[in-house]
């Protein structure tokens, strides 16, 4: 209950980041104190061979271990992952956040692109994050793109001839996530760049390198 109920609580505004995550790592704490107990109770009843106690410890131990797989695997992924939380298919000149500049500035994170650092560990970690080319219309690209940002529920700030703003919610802790998408027009083709960058931790645990392959997929998938 502590593992589930953390980012349900954090996101209802119930308790703050800090404490949701003490409550995660005190259900991972009582889980694994759990499958310890279970282990024990389990070699006790083989030796007694007592098949009750066997079973129900059995059960503990599956459950408990399915509790710690998404904990686990979560930390397994960041510790593969550089610690960066602004991605961008145009590292050089990034997506500006306009319309969504004053929600940026009130947050943790920086409204501005952090730089080469970032940009460095960026190329590393998704060499795959690129510019998108389509052989399309520039009001036929817009119009698949903000069909696409709504069918993935983002709230939507602003929409141009050329640009869209969104901010996008994570599942479980209800994180907001950024997003902006420019278009330019190139020689018979629209360039789509994008940009995704969380409002609050120092990683993202690669979620807004894989928003931004996704959309472009998805974008790609439903021009062609």
């Amino acid at each position: 209950m502590m593992m589930a109920g953390s980012g349900p609580a954090y996101r209802g505004e119930h308790i703050s980041l800090s404490e949701a995550f003490i409550l995660l790592r005190n259900g991972v704490y009582a889980a694994g104190a759990a499958v310890a107990l279970s282990l024990v109770a389990l070699l006790v009843s083989a030796i007694k061979r007592r098949s009750t106690p066997a079973v129900i410890a059995t059960l503990v131990i599956f459950s408990a271990a399915a509790l710690l797989y998404v904990p686990w695997q979560h930390w397994q992924r960041a510790q593969s992952l550089p610690a960066i939380h602004d991605i961008t298919t145009d590292m050089q000149n990034p997506p500006a956040f306009e319309a969504l500049a004053s929600a940026r500035q009130a947050a943790p994170n920086a409204l501005a692109y952090p730089g080469e650092a970032t940009a460095r560990q960026q190329q590393a970690a998704y060499p795959a994050i690129k510019p998108l080319l389509l052989k399309a219309t520039p009001q036929a690209v817009l119009a698949a793109a903000q069909a696409e940002a709504e069918e993935a529920g983002w709230r939507i700030a602003r929409i141009s001839d050329d640009h869209i703003e969104a901010t996008a919610t994570t599942p479980w802790f209800g994180f907001e996530d950024d997003v902006v998408i420019r278009l330019t027009e190139r020689e018979n083709a629209v360039q789509v760049d994008m940009r995704s960058a969380s409002r609050i931790g120092a990683s993202d645990v690669g979620t807004n390198a894989a928003r931004i392959q996704a959309f472009l997929d998805e974008l790609k998938a439903r021009l062609n």
